[in-house]
């Protein structure tokens, strides 16, 4: 039987989400890829563990991860929780999102209404066998439904019992701005947007969401922290056979340049003068924006998530370091 490390909170930094009362780790393990029908249960299961023994609590989910078996991914998390990791729910931020094609048929496409994501949920909790999830999220901005209606289902969701918080991913700071109005009157317990965000990706900074975010309370989940894993050592000498690239399991082949290489190598010398890995250092400088609660990492072993923890033994980056890097970045 599974026994948590006694140490595992004296491992991880833990960050209020926006201004609600909830603490995240500042990594945080996503189940996206690795995690469904097709991968190994038992590695799946020694990441999770790996994961909470270095004192990350919150797990993501969502309906549609374990693609091309849609919630499958759940599936294999709730056998994980029935063989060992179940007995620490108290101690464990579980999260899943609703919103994309689930289902054939009107009700089940990409959508927000209330008739689909109150099903989706029903669904996810069956699969985990959960009484509630402690973060439902709407996980992309339906332009075809009215935003009150996908308020009011992710409102009802808590009222309910079946999610303690709700949030949104995916959505720029205009979305964000209007269904925060509704949620406010309703009184919803809406804490946390789930937008992609990385060294090489600053949409939510040129949109304006992380500060958004800091001046109306709301916590930054960000996820896909190292680009798709470019900002890796990977790709530096080539495409393993085994990287997502080589097997195409990536849009990113495209934006692997010759001068994005010399980028990545650049950005990796950085690193390592700060006794770093690339991906170390892509998530150190993540973890300096003051928007953001927590970062999601992926991994298809443990050594990943042991890696990636420990960026938070490296020092923060100073600001005439973050001034060097914004020099490597821009060329």
């Amino acid at each position: 039987m599974y026994v948590a490390d006694e140490k595992r909170y004296e491992k991880m930094e833990y960050r209020r989400c926006g201004k609600s009362g909830l603490k995240l780790p500042a990594i945080s393990l996503g189940l996206w890829q690795n995690f469904g029908k097709g991968s190994s249960l038992a590695n799946a299961e020694e990441m999770c563990r790996t994961a909470f023994d270095l004192g990350i609590t919150q797990f993501d989910l969502a309906n549609n991860y374990g693609h091309p078996y849609n919630g499958s991914a759940e599936e294999s998390f709730g056998m994980i929780l029935d063989n060992g990791l179940r007995a620490y729910r108290d101690e464990i931020v579980i999260t899943t999102k609703a919103g994309y094609e689930m289902w054939e048929g009107p009700y089940g496409d990409k959508n927000g209404s209330r008739k689909y994501l109150t099903a989706s949920l029903d669904q996810s909790l069956k699969r985990m066998r959960l009484d509630y999830v402690d973060i439902f999220y709407h996980h992309i901005f339906d332009p075809d439904t009215p935003l009150e209606e996908t308020a009011l289902a992710l409102d009802n969701a808590v009222r309910q019992g079946k999610a303690l918080y709700v949030g949104i991913s995916n959505y720029n700071s205009r979305q964000s701005a209007e269904i925060a109005k509704i949620f406010k009157e309703l009184k919803t317990p809406f804490i946390v947007n789930q937008p992609s965000y990385s060294m090489l990706n600053r949409w939510i900074e040129r949109d304006g969401l992380d500060k958004w975010a800091l001046e109306n309370g709301v916590g930054l989940c960000v996820f896909s922290p190292l680009y798709q894993g470019l900002l890796t050592d990977r790709y530096l000498k080539g495409i393993p056979e085994d990287s997502r690239i080589g097997k195409g399991n990536t849009w990113i082949k495209s934006e692997l340049t010759p001068e994005m290489l010399d980028k990545l190598n650049r950005l990796n010398d950085f690193a390592k003068g700060r006794g770093q890995k690339l991906s170390q250092l892509a998530l150190s400088w993540i973890l300096s924006n003051k928007a953001v609660s927590s970062v999601l990492i992926g991994a298809s072993r443990p050594q990943q998530i042991i890696d990636n923890v420990n960026t938070l033994h490296s020092l923060a980056l100073g600001e005439h370091e973050k001034q060097e890097l914004e020099k490597i970045l821009a060329d």
